[in-house]
């Protein structure tokens, strides 16, 4: 197991909690503040359930066979929901560690889960698109995507579900069969960031740039110059500032006023290797980035400030995951640690 070597500074500190660990690359976290949970799944398919105070392991679940690509928790009940290599998403009971509910996918892998505000889940395997009731009923079945379905996101405080591949972003409502709405842009899209206001949504690009909706008027927009694909989006709490990965420096857009065309973009430059995770606090303007150099950064882009905490890690950061209260920051390395900060 890489040794960690923690180091912190500024007037903002990442303090460490507690350290735990899995077999294998942490690939997805999740809290489940209804039981007092971090979910930590492992890339090779085992799922661990860690006391948030104490940072003991409750329980540990099977998972899926040859992986597990993600969790997600519904934040009423608390119920986990995990997707895997195996085809299959799974519903878990946190309080007793007992699978629930197994789902078919409809494909072999099952790429994206996504839990609603009311209690929906989204699932997205190949081409297919399926929603879910709580208790595991199939509630609606989409058409086929022209394309593999490569990210969904529920909007802030909306039942309205995107989802984006190649060529193509829709918005779907739980209530129809055919998309509320689809825009078009020849590219191949790999993530989606709602802004919190849900007035606009952001996509990071296999051709090296962010595309940019603007929903009121469906005007678009796009960035680019990044050195790498963009797989890393992250709006603040006002839904003024994005932040996107794609290189080892983070750019902040101001999407302000006219939004940000012609605008220079804020960059937080300290990581020496590429950026692999950007999240903002839920109603706090601190950023955490995590790259794969192993470090953990915070910053405060309103201020156009310098890195003001970090820590350092032995193995490259897979996932960062901010507590619903934003004092604490779970994070996940390549290396199987799972580590819990307070700020």
């Amino acid at each position: 197991m890489p040794r960690l070597n923690p180091f912190a500074w500024g007037r903002t500190k990442l303090t460490k909690l507690w350290e735990g660990a899995i077999d294998g690359h942490v690939v997805s976290l999740g809290w489940s503040h209804a039981h007092g949970l971090i979910a930590a799944a492992s890339a090779d398919g085992p799922i661990a359930l860690f006391d948030a105070k104490t940072g003991q392991v409750r329980f540990n679940l099977l998972g899926h066979g040859f992986g597990t690509s993600c969790v997600a928790i519904s934040q009423d009940d608390g119920v986990l929901a995990s997707a895997g290599q195996d085809g299959k998403v799974r519903l878990w009971d946190p309080t007793s560690g007992k699978q629930i509910n197994e789902l078919a996918g409809g494909a072999a892998w099952v790429e994206r889960i996504a839990w609603s505000g009311e209690g929906i889940l989204a699932s997205a395997a190949g081409k297919k698109l399926r929603l879910w009731n709580r208790d595991g009923t199939l509630l609606r079945e989409y058409a086929d995507h022209p394309s593999t379905v490569a990210d969904i996101q529920w909007k802030p405080g909306e039942n309205i579900l995107a989802s984006t591949g190649y060529g193509k972003l829709f918005l779907w409502s739980p209530d129809q069969q055919e998309p509320v709405r689809d825009f078009n842009w020849q590219g191949s899209m790999l993530a989606l960031a709602w802004s919190p206001n849900g007035a606009y949504i952001a996509a990071g690009a296999q051709d090296c740039t962010v595309h940019f909706w603007l929903l009121a008027t469906g005007e678009d927009l796009q960035m680019s110059g990044y050195p790498r694909k963009v797989r890393e989006l992250a709006w603040d709490p006002t839904s003024r500032f994005l932040a996107t990965g794609g290189a080892d420096i983070s750019c902040v857009w101001d999407c302000s006023g006219d939004g940000p065309a012609g605008r220079e973009p804020i960059q937080m430059e300290a990581h020496k290797d590429s950026i692999t995770c950007l999240t903002y606090q839920h109603q706090g303007d601190l950023l955490a980035s995590g790259g794969e150099d192993g470090q953990v950064i915070l910053w405060k882009p309103s201020m156009q400030r310098g890195a003001i905490s970090i820590a350092k890690h032995g193995a490259p950061i897979s996932q960062l995951a901010w507590s619903a209260d934003d004092q604490r920051l779970v994070v996940g390395t390549a290396g199987g640690q799972v580590l819990l900060y307070a700020v």
